[in-house]
């Protein structure tokens, strides 16, 4: 990356955590290619799962990482340490700190003199707007208690504070930045994340569009489980891609219709989506590079009507919405995409992802960069 009057500025790259590969992460490669020199300080640090990504590169772990690794698997187990690692990391020497945070990163300290700009993932959901639901999952496997409540309302004021850390605020979607004014009290520029809108693999462009898809981090609060028992009940082909928590427990609750995948190379994912039919959207997100990826492909989306999926889908061309994240209204939702389904341009459907690719990222995240350096 070029930058203005910057021949000498020293730069590094924060990062929740590197052990599991999402969306923040994609966006976290795309930092470090546009500043290849800078090193990445993260809480903890997953090598196996990063299966090579960031290997070239420089990664310090915080002291979280000398935890023995079934601790360090089990985050929640961790979060009342959490709050502390990102205060300790040494960043001194260096003038500028791009933090990349959908929780802790942002947390950083940093010297008077060091410009620290935080590009936003998410304004921590579980302290926030779904701490309610965390909670209730918290109470089914009986880890509830007073404990986890005082927890929560201190991370929930340590959360508050650390926002008003960082010089600048970068949200990664309208919806985002909503959240951060209201949560954080503080304004933020919009610049959304990179995706490789060129992933369309032209030797699987023709090929039968039969199953359904889904490609997502294997969280509770991404509704997996809902589009699972909704396709239970259609019958229709259904693929899940992904990793994460409730991977077992959807193998376990998947009718012969619907295959669990796991994990997949960007190459089958390609695959994937070149045959998909419409690929599903249930989760509440703050943007979603998934979708996006799907649009690439010339596949229609069907989404929640909340969250960043209204500023990626547009009704009745792109795809359509339902309005609740449960089997019956997910499959109401199957039922009128189906219908729609001849409507749809497949053309009209990858260009309008062309919206979100990665060199605009580039572009837009430089000259926010560069205006910030030569003030």
């Amino acid at each position: 990356m070029m930058m203005k009057n910057s021949d000498n500025i020293r730069i590094a790259i924060v990062h929740d955590f590197l052990v599991d590969f999402g969306g923040a992460e994609r966006v976290l490669e795309v930092l470090t290619e546009m500043f290849p020199e800078a090193p990445i300080y993260t809480l903890l640090y997953d090598k196996e799962k990063m299966r090579g990504r960031f290997s070239k590169k420089f990664v310090y772990a915080s002291f979280l990482q000398r935890f023995p690794r079934f601790l360090r698997r089990r985050k929640k187990w961790l979060l009342p340490l959490m709050a502390v690692a990102p205060e300790i990391f040494d960043l001194r020497d260096f003038d500028l700190v791009i933090s990349s945070s959908g929780a802790w990163s942002k947390g950083i300290v940093t010297r008077v003199n060091t410009t620290h700009i935080s590009y936003i993932h998410s304004p921590m959901r579980f302290v926030w707007d779904a701490s309610s639901e965390y909670l209730s999952q918290q109470r089914k496997s009986g880890t509830m208690n007073l404990f986890t409540r005082l927890i929560l309302n201190y991370i929930r004021v340590w959360d508050k504070v650390a926002a008003d850390r960082p010089d600048f605020l970068v949200a990664n979607s309208k919806y985002t930045q909503k959240r951060i004014k209201k949560y954080y009290g503080r304004e933020s520029a919009l610049i959304y994340p990179p995706v490789d809108v060129e992933l369309k693999n032209e030797n699987h462009s023709n090929q039968e569009k039969n199953h359904f898809l889904v490609v997502s981090r294997l969280s509770p609060y991404k509704k997996i489980d809902m589009v699972v028992e909704a396709f239970n009940k259609l019958g229709l082909p259904l693929v899940v891609i992904g990793e994460g928590q409730q991977e077992k427990y959807l193998r376990s609750i998947a009718a012969k219709n619907v295959q669990i995948l796991g994990y997949q190379t960007d190459e089958r994912i390609a695959e994937y989506y070149a045959g998909a039919r419409a690929f599903v959207f249930a989760g509440v997100d703050d943007f979603g590079l998934s979708p996006v990826e799907a649009m690439a492909h010339g596949v229609p989306i069907l989404a929640i009507r909340r969250g960043g999926a209204l500023e990626i889908v547009e009704e009745g061309k792109t795809g359509e919405f339902f309005d609740a994240a449960t089997p019956e209204v997910i499959a109401d939702g199957v039922r009128r995409l189906l219908e729609n389904e001849k409507n749809y341009d497949k053309q009209a459907i990858a260009e309008s992802a062309k919206r979100f690719n990665k060199a605009r990222f580039i572009k837009e995240f430089e000259e926010y960069v560069n205006k910030i350096i030569i003030k």
